[in-house]
């Protein structure tokens, strides 16, 4: 049987399409039911938190949860991806309230799911992947710590004199102002939550350690009838039912507000949609639709501001639990939706007694596994310049803004690769099996290797010029070349130019055809250069010119 030919449509369709054309059995919907039950327990507590560390309402994080999970899962381009709040965007979630409110949150998540749905139906999805590796590290690594600072509050139980910093030097310093007023009881149920979830972690990998340790710390709480605040005396009982869909509220002035942070959503979201999708790719063997990816996300994104949530993305950690949990496809992911729709129907009350000292406990074990310490420390040693990309971009990212850090990260690597890719270039003498004597004085051969764009013209650019100060021609094989850019097909037509004014000839040899139609437009034609087919015909005509 033949396989079906894909089309650029294919690029775009769903994978849950993919699936369903693949027949689905009651032994999948079986297998993703539970799957999604699984993922569902970890996203409850999660959620939650990370909208309460957002600054909004736990239930945003729900309605973010509920409706743009389903919407990741039902329209992405990955098989197993599971969306929803991400601890990667508390950050800028909560600059952005802080900015522009509640409304002005809820329109940016409106307006980056059309950037994001833009930016995949114009194919773009692969460009995003080419992110440094240094930079990704050292960005995760940063939104860990600044995750880990903004929940000392609650973890500790402080009383802060006013409202808390954003910046994390001033947050610090007002924290530790404020050391003399811990709570005994939240420090405790804090602990207590980390030490069940990394102990069941150790003893039984298999248990939901996340919800177990809120329910035990949010029982003790109502039995000891402890004084640490909870989500109903911050937030007040959580509705039970999602808000009717609306569009959110626009105007001029908040479009404007609103439109920066959109951008810093669609390319965060983007790049943690994507490398959560690569994620699980390594973990099935399958291979995710990056631009079928971004449209759903932004699909989703649109789906989850008219649900008054907030931005959604695909996240590892459920993403890679659901893979673990048996998920048959995605299926799984909208089950998860629908299940944590069930808990929010029946048991939203009980939410209110979860501590909040708790969900900091919580949030603390997520920063650490956030940030890749291994993957830090080794990229630190291995070489100076990938240490450079990943510091400056963790100290951008902690230190001053995300997007800076993820633009200037990738600017330093981008210069990394040009300078690296430059110094591979070489130019050599080649004999091609003659003598030496062939090759000095009127005729000289020389063989360029490797790709020849304006980082290696800028370097090897004198070495040419003082090549071709003495022989009447220099022949240049190019077979070795499998790329010129503009810059360096440049570099070649004033040799020839200089060349010509001494009385001698440039000669070209070998080159394939994509690197000949760029040396031709660049004006590299006769008679101001001899393009030959190999060195040997070159060696033999003006070879025997000079004899």
């Amino acid at each position: 049987m033949h396989r079906r030919q894909e089309t650029v449509w294919d690029e775009f369709t769903p994978k849950l399409v993919s699936r369903l054309r693949e027949g689905y059995s009651t032994a999948d919907l079986r297998a993703d039911a539970i799957a999604g039950l699984t993922v569902a327990i970890v996203a409850l507590p999660l959620s939650m938190a990370i909208a309460i560390a957002s600054g909004v309402g736990p239930e945003r994080g729900l309605y973010t949860a509920i409706v743009g999970g389903f919407l990741v899962s039902a329209l992405g381009g990955s098989r197993f991806q599971v969306g929803g709040p991400a601890g990667a965007f508390i950050v800028l979630v909560s600059a952005c309230v802080m900015a522009t409110g509640l409304e002005g949150l809820i329109l940016a998540t409106f307006l980056s799911g059309f950037i994001l749905t833009a930016v995949g139906a114009l194919r773009l999805g692969t460009y995003i992947k080419f992110i440094p590796y240094p930079v990704t590290v050292g960005f995760t690594a940063g939104i860990a710590v600044i995750i880990l600072a903004s929940q000392m509050r609650d973890f500790f139980g402080l009383v802060l004199g006013g409202p808390e910093p954003a910046e994390i030097v001033e947050k610090v310093h007002v924290l530790w102002a404020a050391r003399g007023t811990v709570t005994p009881a939240a420090l405790g149920l804090a602990v207590a939550t980390v030490a069940i979830i990394q102990g069941l972690k150790r003893l039984r990998p298999h248990w939901p350690g996340m919800l177990i340790a809120i329910a035990a710390t949010a029982l003790a709480a109502w039995a000891l009838n402890l004084p640490v605040e909870t989500i109903y005396s911050k937030f007040g009982e959580l509705p039970r039912t999602p808000p009717a869909p609306a569009l959110p509220a626009m105007s001029g002035d908040l479009i404007v507000q609103a439109l920066p942070w959109a951008v810093s959503f669609a390319l965060l979201g983007a790049i943690e949609s994507l490398l959560s999708a690569v994620v699980a790719d390594g973990m099935t063997g399958r291979r995710h639709r990056s631009n079928a990816e971004l449209v759903g996300q932004g699909l989703a994104n649109i789906g989850s501001a008219l649900f008054g949530g907030f931005c959604v993305t695909g996240t590892i950690a459920r993403t890679a639990t659901n893979v673990r949990a048996g998920s048959r496809g995605p299926v799984s992911g909208m089950l998860h939706a629908v299940f944590l729709l069930v808990v929010m129907l029946v048991a939203a009350p009980l939410a209110g007694y979860i501590p909040l000292a708790a969900l900091a406990g919580v949030l603390v074990v997520v920063a650490w596994n956030m940030a890749e310490k291994e993957e830090l420390w080794s990229l630190i040693r291995a070489s100076r310049a990938d240490a450079a990309i990943v510091l400056v971009t963790f100290g951008l990212v902690v230190f001053r803004d995300l997007t800076e850090g993820i633009i200037a990260g990738a600017a330093i690597g981008g210069a990394v690769f040009i300078r690296r890719m430059s110094d591979a270039v070489q130019v050599e003498p080649l004999d091609e099996g003659r003598p030496i004597a062939e090759q000095t004085g009127d005729v000289v051969v020389y063989r360029l290797r490797g790709a020849f764009f304006f980082g290696a013209a800028a370097t090897l650019g004198s070495v040419l010029d003082r090549i071709a100060e003495q022989p009447r021609a220099f022949v240049v094989d190019f077979s070795d070349v499998p790329f010129v850019d503009s810059s360096g097909a440049r570099s070649f037509e004033m040799l020839a130019h200089k060349m010509a004014r001494k009385g001698g000839v440039l000669v070209l040899t070998g080159a394939v055809p994509e690197v000949r139609r760029v040396l031709l437009a660049q004006g590299l034609r006769e008679p101001h250069v001899a393009w030959r087919s190999s060195v040997g015909d070159a060696l033999a005509e003006f070879g025997a010119k000079g004899a």
